[in-house]
């Protein structure tokens, strides 16, 4: 049986190292253009919107670097708010409570994919 969840291409599984650099995708969130991200962490994938809690801006410093050096925490580049990549949830700096916002990720086949919600949308194809 088929199932009905849509559910969208980001990237070969292995392309998102244990710690290392994400993967950015695009996405649309409440019909803004934007991006969600992948990072793997424990060996499992997460997904998040591509925003900080504090001030709704891209975390990444340089493109897919959201690991702050250590490679426990993600890491807003611009005021270093750190984030538990399990949940999400703000662990130090300014957004103390806040949390990113997941967006559901499932690994099949070698491949990693996004799952849109009523929020995040896949951003309309140019025409």
């Amino acid at each position: 049986m088929m199932s009905d969840v849509v559910e969208v291409l980001i990237c070969a599984a292995d392309a998102v190292a244990d710690g290392g650099k994400g993967v950015r995708f695009p996405v649309s969130a409440g019909g803004e253009a934007t991006t969600g991200f992948v990072v793997r962490h424990g060996g499992k994938a997460y997904g998040y919107l591509n925003r900080c809690a504090h001030v709704p801006i891209e975390l990444d410093w340089a493109e897919g670097e959201f690991f702050e050096s250590s490679g426990l925490y993600l890491m807003c580049s611009t005021h270093g708010a750190i984030y538990v990549p399990e949940s999400g949830l703000c662990a130090g700096g300014p957004c103390k409570g806040g949390r990113l916002r997941p967006i559901p990720v499932s690994e099949r086949d070698g491949q990693l994919y996004w799952q849109p919600d009523e929020y995040v949308q896949p951003l309309p194809a140019l025409l």
